[in-house]
């Protein structure tokens, strides 16, 4: 009776408009100070407790990394590198923005700001070669979407949080699926390309290539910094987020020198903006899962599903069904932080990887930010190209059906995801 009190309370705040992370607190309120006996004080202490895990600091580092790096023509010289080295081929610009997307999720790890770093750079170069918006709005919205699946990443460290699983792992989980995804969508785009006699760009000689490379390598040494300083040990991904932080301040303002020093407060500013945001519903969604655990409601439903004789298989399809559900309301932050502690415990009982189950639904989150009523890389897209939702739901549906295909594949073929951070004694 509670579960349905507590779920129901929720629903109708949200579909009065109320923000997710407002509709979560008032439910926990109302529900803790008219229906149970929890003491104020105990509440307070698991706010404070919930939100003072170490990894949590990583979330403004790599959103302050990305603001720099967005701001700071990082983008356009990833862009140029990835044109010398595909855009030969049919559809070079589409597979240049596949390429460009994955360089810069590598670095961000946030698919809205990977959408607008590319996207506003490379869409209207391709509406001038002579490409159908249509197909660059396509290729830019989901490729985009990169950046939450390639590390570093912000809604694996969301899931981090509400797990307590090693962010360092899902971020090595990440890298297979991500350049497997990006290669999927590569294909795609090609084929449609192909078939329908897309422009191709001047093949770049390797000196050209070169140039490029040279060009884009400061912005591309972010890799290098984060992943192999949490690989060797370095450093722990909160202090890579750091230090990615820094090394984007330094590469934006000292060595490209696109962003002046007085253009720096501005982008602290808007980092700071968009890191209150995610803290604050990160602190009502604690609350949340303090209410769901409380009233012993994810032990209950992991219970009643696998007495039902439900297994892996079975639970890994409801799991997807209900995340892409979700999808169609909610962004990925708020989808992680209320939906992980409830199936968090039934794939434990499973038997299911905690690694493989955050990398599936981190993956559901990459679809659900393609496509509507929520869609954020939609909404972001349509800022770009002008396009309406519905003309850009059309666009992006070819490359959506990859991501489904390649959905059922990361959550079947559990290898996939935790080879590599198995190999690298990080499992």
């Amino acid at each position: 009776m509670n579960t349905i009190i507590i779920f129901t309370l929720l629903v109708v705040l949200m579909l009065s408009g109320m923000p997710i992370s407002i509709s979560l607190g008032l439910t926990v309120l109302n529900f803790l100070f008219f229906m149970t006996q929890v003491p104020i004080e105990s509440v307070a202490l698991k706010l404070f407790t919930g939100i003072e895990k170490f990894e949590i600091m990583a979330i403004p580092f790599f959103i302050l990394a990305g603001n720099f790096l967005t701001h700071g023509g990082v983008a356009r010289r990833m862009i140029n590198f990835a044109t010398s080295m595909v855009g030969h081929y049919y559809g070079g610009l589409g597979l240049a923005g596949v390429v460009a997307c994955a360089l810069f999720a590598a670095v961000s790890g946030s698919s809205p700001a990977t959408v607008v770093a590319i996207g506003s750079i490379l869409m209207p170069a391709m509406v001038k070669a002579g490409f159908p918006k249509r197909f660059g709005a396509g290729v830019l919205t989901t490729s985009g979407a990169l950046g939450i699946l390639i590390p570093p990443s912000i809604v694996m460290v969301m899931y981090s949080v509400s797990t307590n699983t090693s962010v360092g792992a899902l971020f090595m989980a990440g890298v297979v699926p991500g350049i497997v995804l990006a290669t999927m969508l590569g294909i795609t785009t090609w084929y449609r390309a192909r078939s329908n006699n897309y422009p191709r760009q001047p093949k770049a000689s390797w000196a050209e290539r070169l140039k490029a490379f040279r060009d884009s390598v400061w912005g591309l040494l972010l890799i290098v910094i984060v992943m192999g300083g949490i690989y060797s040990g370095l450093f722990t991904p909160t202090e890579a987020a750091a230090m990615s932080a820094v090394w984007a301040f330094i590469a934006a303002v000292f060595i490209y020198k696109d962003l002046g020093l007085r253009d720096v407060p501005r982008v602290l500013l808007a980092s700071a903006n968009m890191s209150a945001m995610l803290l604050y519903i990160i602190t009502n969604a604690v609350l949340f899962s303090f209410l769901m655990t409380h009233e012993n409601i994810p032990q209950a439903m992991a219970d009643a599903m696998i007495g039902t004789g439900v297994g892996k298989i079975g639970f890994l399809l409801i799991a997807n069904v209900l995340l892409l559900a979700a999808g169609n309301f909610m962004e990925p932050s708020s989808i992680v932080l209320i939906l992980a502690p409830i199936l968090f415990p039934i794939a434990m009982k499973l038997g299911i990887d905690p690694v493989h189950f955050g990398i599936v639904m981190t993956v559901n989150m990459e679809v659900g930010m393609c496509h509507p009523p929520v869609g954020l890389n939609l909404y972001v897209a349509s800022g770009i190209t002008k396009m309406g939702i519905t003309e850009l739901t059309i666009a992006v549906w070819p490359w959506l059906l990859t991501m489904l295909v390649f959905l059922v594949l990361v959550t079947y073929w559990p290898t996939m995801t935790i080879w590599l951070p198995r190999a690298l004694g990080m499992m």
